[in-house]
């Protein structure tokens, strides 16, 4: 995954590389918890799915329009 974030040969690739790694930091960190025999890592589980979800929709959207926020305000009043 590392020369794939490094080398990609797109851009996309490179977002989906970085996903795939947080789902497998997930992961590790699963295994982790369990070893531990502890519920306190299930938070940081939860937190790292839902910074790397925000994360791989704004760089969806950035890859696609070029801009992340919008500014479409409509002055006809």
């Amino acid at each position: 995954m590392i020369y794939r974030v490094l080398k990609g040969p797109t851009l996309h690739d490179r977002v989906i590389t970085l996903d795939a790694f947080g789902v497998t930091l997930m992961g590790m960190i699963g295994l982790v918890s369990i070893a531990l025999d502890t519920s306190y890592l299930l938070v940081v589980i939860m937190l790292i799915g839902m910074i790397g979800f925000i994360a791989t929709i704004g760089f969806a959207k950035f890859l696609e329009k070029g801009v992340i926020i919008e500014n479409d305000r409509d002055n006809n009043s």
